[in-house]
């Protein structure tokens, strides 16, 4: 079968999807790609249940959390490859060979340490003394990092959803890291037990009030490859309709004082209506069966 026939036959596949999303980007050592290929060094291709490879970056957006706003001003990558949607077009994730499925890319968060705690309003001595000296040494910025919160068989992709601009897209389900010396290195907003649940669409939102419909859209599209590959600019994924739990593990030993501290800062819990995702995406999905060729065919 000559390459030519075989890219054909895989160009007529429709390769709409996006995300989130976030990685590292090393390639693969097995792995000998070329051209548009190379992006997708660390994907499964090889995995006989792969039926895309998917490399999506988040380069813009925002997250409202609560009372807080966190643009996205650092890129994060979702890396890894899909199955045959089922019936509803719904598609099982598959982790990449290499580095994580989402990149941990911290945000900074506006107003930093003083937006999210008073140490004024601190009773415990001993924390509000290392509250105190936090400020004076002026370590008081303050970073917001999404993780997946479950295995990255627990993402579930919609490409015709994306296509379409309806339904949901990409079913994520994450936590949001507090980062910060004060906070210790366990402050998060959800957990793996109890994951925030983020339905992004490309199409229009019905979330609950406060919050009004939001629209995102599937992008500007374009084929490379002979067609194996597709690449999406703007594609923006938006949910304003999911809840966010309260904070916890936040100043380690003593998180049942600063929790709480932390949690009326930032308006946390926050229920359905009152958060935000706003994710602006460029994507690359590629055809598994063409990036496993193109392998072959570089020894």
């Amino acid at each position: 079968m000559t390459t030519q026939l075989s890219r054909g036959r895989v160009a007529c596949a429709a390769l709409l999807l996006v995300v989130f999303a976030v990685a590292g980007l090393a390639g693969s050592a097995s792995a000998k790609l070329t051209g548009n290929y190379t992006r997708f060094a660390n994907c499964p291709y090889k995995n006989p249940e792969a039926s895309k490879c998917i490399l999506a970056t988040t380069v813009g957006g925002e997250v409202v959390l609560g009372s807080k706003t966190v643009p996205i001003v650092n890129p994060a990558v979702l890396q890894g490859a899909y199955g045959e949607g089922d019936a509803e077009g719904n598609a099982k994730f598959i982790a990449p060979t290499s580095g994580p499925a989402l990149s941990k890319a911290p945000q900074p968060v506006p107003g930093g340490l003083a937006g999210l705690v008073n140490c004024k309003e601190i009773t415990n001595f001993i924390l509000k003394t290392s509250c105190e000296c936090t400020f004076e040494n002026g370590v008081t910025g303050v970073n917001a990092t999404l993780e997946l919160a479950r295995p990255a068989s627990e993402i579930v992709v919609n490409e015709n959803n994306l296509g379409g601009e309806i339904g949901t897209a990409l079913k994520l389900p994450v936590k949001i890291h507090l980062e910060n010396p004060f906070l210790g290195s366990s402050c998060y907003v959800g957990s793996s037990s109890s994951p925030i649940i983020w339905n992004l669409t490309s199409g229009t939102t019905n979330p609950p009030p406060p919050n009004k419909p939001i629209k995102g859209t599937a992008g500007e599209l374009e084929f490379l490859e002979g067609g194996s590959i597709l690449e999406t600019k703007g594609t923006t994924m938006v949910d304003n309709s999911w809840a966010a739990p309260g904070v916890n593990g936040c100043g380690g030993l003593l998180s049942l004082v600063l929790d709480p501290v932390v949690d009326v800062s930032a308006g946390l819990p926050a229920a359905a209506g009152k958060n935000t995702a706003v994710l602006v995406n460029d994507i690359f999905i590629g055809s598994a069966l063409a990036v496993r060729i193109n392998d072959e065919e570089n020894p």
